[in-house]
């Protein structure tokens, strides 16, 4: 494959809202430009740059997001949110691989994106705040989509070798041809603190085939991980002392994952428009010790689900009509066990043991019309039917601080939609506004995994209702696409400071969202994004420790009001390419009555790359360029600060070859 990297690198980077297409919004290829809803585009091309090793350097270029980077591969997400841990982490945000769910809706995790294939994606889709009606569960924030390399498209292979600081090592691999795709990653950390060393294997195989106007794309990922964990470095500003950055407090904790997903997707014209069915086939198998938490117990989680994801589009007229519907079957079990002897109200022995039946059944439809030749108008619904079957497998009752629930069924309903329009003031911009409704199911754990004196009664689906109106303006040299938001989150699930489950929180979320991009010649580059954001509680909780207290107006923990990323990229000749990164994380409290907070940070990145030939490439990555003391997780629990510290400064490299 005798290419220039760097000339296709600089004309992704370049790619407009005219010419970029997403598949995200209608399960089909559509322009960006005509989609009114907001959604951000990360190519591979230029993402390649980053020499990334963990998700949250990939989506750092997304306005509204924030991914915070634990130990290892762990992360918590947000997106046009606050941070959101637990349940609440795992169920409002979809992670899909290739249109198709990473786990099941009521089997979610919060680390959602470690099981995608971040290192062989061709690009990733991210949708901000409810999106359309194609998707229902989870997708309450937003959703993630990494789509893989189409192998009906695929030609030539590659393979790279990237070393780093603390012990990194990673081998990627690509292969395609002849309606085949594969690809391999396989990546060693040996910790940037002690005694958190990563390995980790992913990989996906993939067919292409077209008989007549029918196209099938079938794909097996897999993924695996094991992984020594660091916990949290408690103390005053820990994350700025040389003695306790690197330091270690819970060396036995550790985390093993296996997932495997097979998914196969068939497109065919229909009755005078096309249908797409999916039928897909997960599983997933996890443990870890819970060193967040006294109890440092062990968890084990697993499930199994088979589903069947369709879609019917056609044109009638100036109306466009997609109908589909989304069916699920699921079975999950999980374990919590306490080893050390009792501690506070954290027993020893069995906390929980239990598993759980899930069916799952959603029908949508979604209706577009073209008004005039500048306006077009949209309205769609959703009605998703969650039922869970729940056995327990220990003794019913109250021991400790657990509640074990006696064997019962739950079934849920959840409604959501959107309206929108979109009008094109001319040929380079554009206006689109909506209002939408996000929803989902309570996760497993929110039902199931009970602290004595609560009750599951009355445990509501949470819903999200958001208006937005953005405005897109693209032009060769500059592009921006600027959009305002509004909404208002209801029965909010999560766990307050006792380790009770709140089923009645009601937030709200507004804010503005900026990405802009301009050229001002062929050798330079300069792009941004940048959110300001306000998360506010909107009811009262009074819990035991006065650092916790939620009153109506505190700004909910671990939401930055800012956020921002700034790029200058020179390429002075078709072999060098240099990149210039400023990332922004704004000051933000760490508990819910807003005594305690992070000071935020700012972290300079420099990339360079060089074409050695038409097939072998080198690039660099100095990360943390100015050696800033920084947390990539602030947390305040059980007294004292807390925090994930983030790396210095560090070097990483890359050697690339393509055919």
């Amino acid at each position: 494959m005798t290419f220039t990297f760097f000339i296709c690198a600089a004309l992704s980077a370049a790619s407009s809202f005219e010419d970029t297409i997403v598949v995200t919004a209608s399960r089909s290829p559509s322009l960006l430009a005509e989609e009114p809803l907001s959604v951000s585009v990360v190519d591979q091309g230029a993402a390649s740059f980053t020499l990334a090793h963990h998700p949250a350097e990939l989506l750092a270029s997304v306005p509204g997001a924030l991914i915070q980077a634990g130990s290892g591969q762990e992360h918590l997400t947000a997106l046009r949110s606050p941070v959101l841990t637990g349940g609440a982490g795992a169920g409002s945000f979809l992670y899909l691989q290739d249109g198709v769910p990473l786990r099941s809706s009521g089997f979610a995790n919060v680390n959602g994106l470690f099981d995608a294939q971040t290192e062989g994606f061709d690009r990733i889709e991210v949708v901000r705040g409810p999106g359309e009606v194609t998707y229902g569960s989870n997708a309450l924030h937003g959703a993630i989509n990494v789509i893989s390399p189409d192998p009906l498209q695929a030609e030539g292979g590659s393979l790279a070798v990237d070393a780093g600081a603390f012990d990194r090592y990673r081998l990627m691999a690509t292969q395609g041809g002849g309606g085949f795709y594969g690809q391999f990653s396989a990546y060693k950390d040996g910790g940037y603190r002690a005694t958190s060393g990563v390995d980790q294997i992913k990989g996906q195989l993939a067919h292409g085939a077209l008989r007549g106007q029918t196209t099938l794309r079938s794909r097996l990922s897999f993924h695996q991980l094991e992984q020594e964990t660091a916990g949290f470095v408690p103390g005053d500003d820990a994350f700025e002392s040389e003695d306790l950055r690197r330091s270690n407090p819970n060396p036995d904790a550790f985390r093993n994952v296996k997932h495997l997903l097979f998914s196969s997707e068939v497109k065919s014209p229909l009755a005078g428009g096309n249908i797409t069915i999916i039928p897909y086939i997960l599983w997933t198998d996890m443990e870890f010790l819970m060193h967040f938490l006294p109890s440092q117990a062990l968890e084990e989680n697993r499930h199994a689900a088979g589903g069947l994801l369709s879609s019917f589009e056609k044109e009638m007229g100036a109306t466009q009509l997609l109908i589909g519907g989304d069916i699920e079957i699921a079975k999950g079990a999980l374990s919590e066990i306490q080893e050390i002897p009792d501690i506070f109200s954290f027993t020893q022995g069995v906390h929980y043991d239990y598993e759980v039946s899930s069916k799952s059944v959603a029908p949508f439809v979604r209706l577009r019309h073209q008004l005039t030749r500048r306006l077009s108008v949209q309205g769609g619904v959703r009605l998703t039917y969650t039922d869970y079957r729940y056995e327990n497998k220990t003794d019913d009752g109250v021991v400790g601080r657990f509640l074990r629930l006696p064997d019962r069924r739950d079934d849920f309903a959840v409604f959501t939609w959107k309206g929108a329009a979109l009008y094109a003031v001319n040929d380079r911009l554009s206006v689109r506004a909506s209002l939408a409704r996000g929803g989902r199911p309570p996760q497993t754990t929110d039902l199931y995994r009970l602290q004595r004196n609560q009750t599951i009664e009355g445990i509501e689906p949470e819903t999200l209702d958001m208006a937005e109106i953005g405005v897109r303006y693209q032009h060769p040299q500059f592009s921006a696409d600027i959009v305002a938001f509004q909404g208002q989150k209801e029965n909010f699930l999560f766990r307050d400071a006792d380790g009770f489950t709140v089923d009645d929180g009601v937030t709200t979320h507004q804010g503005v969202e900026v990405s802009t991009r301009w050229s001002p010649s062929p050798r330079w580059q300069v792009y941004g994004n940048g959110t300001w954001a306000q998360h506010e509680y909107d009811f009262t909780r009074i819990v035991g420790r006065a650092s916790e207290i939620i009153l109506p107006g505190n700004e909910v923990d671990t939401a930055p009001s800012t956020l921002g990323q700034v790029g200058v990229v020179f390429t002075p000749s078709l072999k060098w390419r240099s990149e210039l990164v400023l990332t922004h994380v704004g000051a933000y409290f760490t508990d819910a009555a807003n005594e305690n907070s992070y000071p935020g940070h700012e972290v300079l990145d420099l990339r360079l790359g060089y074409q050695l030939s038409d097939r072998w490439q080198l690039a660099a990555a100095i990360k943390n360029l100015t050696d800033e003391r920084y947390a990539t997780r602030a947390d305040f629990a059980f007294g004292n600060e807390r925090y994930f510290p983030g790396e210095e400064r560090h070097v990483t490299a890359s050697l690339r070859t393509n055919w």
